[in-house]
């Protein structure tokens, strides 16, 4: 396994991020000149998120959501703030897009857990810190195991599964099912129409 996850794995990933980007080009552009105009000229937005190891990094994702607050200056409740357009492109996850860069640039991978808030990582146990051995990615194994409709503790299970079972056949696996499960919607429920609860800490060692 090490000579495909430390050689060969970044090697494809870095490939497949620049063909995709290249083939993704003409919607990627499109929904830039949409979102430029429905949110005042903010296509994009960057958010903090725990990469290998636990290093942080900027993450790019199309964004979805304005940034309307109630009356104390605190943001409105996720379902209120994301947009029509934001809907439809959560619904294809075309929000993903944008973390091609993010593969280009070294920070993520194709295949990997799902990278999470920073503050975060002092509340995992010491199984569920291993997600972070290995680069987070787009897609991964939780992500076609139930996504945001499963359970912390399983999306973690999931993740963990995962790093001690890492694989050139179980990574096409998982994106020939991600492909699938994004045609067919299914297990987005969640994340088109309310947010992850926020992720409270684990209970055990």
């Amino acid at each position: 396994m090490a000579p495909y996850k430390n050689i060969l794995k970044p090697i494809f990933d870095f490939v497949i991020a620049i063909i995709s980007l290249i083939i993704s080009s003409p919607i990627f552009i499109t929904l830039i000149i949409i979102l430029v105009i429905v949110n005042n000229g903010k296509p994009f937005f960057f958010q903090k998120r725990a990469g290998k190891n636990g290093k942080t990094f900027s993450i790019i994702k199309i964004k979805t959501m304005n940034d309307k607050k109630d009356i104390h200056g605190k943001l409105l409740p996720f379902n209120e703030r994301v947009t029509k357009i934001g809907a439809f492109i959560r619904k294809y996850s075309l929000d993903e897009i944008p973390q091609l860069i993010n593969i280009i640039k070294g920070d993520m991978s194709l295949i990997g857990p799902r990278p999470l808030h920073p503050e975060y990582l002092p509340l995992y146990n010491k199984v569920q810190a291993r997600r972070h051995e290995v680069m987070p990615g787009i897609t991964g194994w939780a992500q076609v195991n139930g996504r945001n409709t499963i359970s912390w503790e399983q999306k973690f299970n999931h993740d963990v599964w995962y790093v001690d079972n890492q694989s050139f056949v179980l990574d096409i696996k998982i994106l020939f099912l991600t492909f699938y499960k994004v045609i067919k919607k299914k297990d987005i429920n969640n994340s088109v129409s309310a947010n992850m609860p926020a992720f409270k800490g684990a209970d055990v060692e």
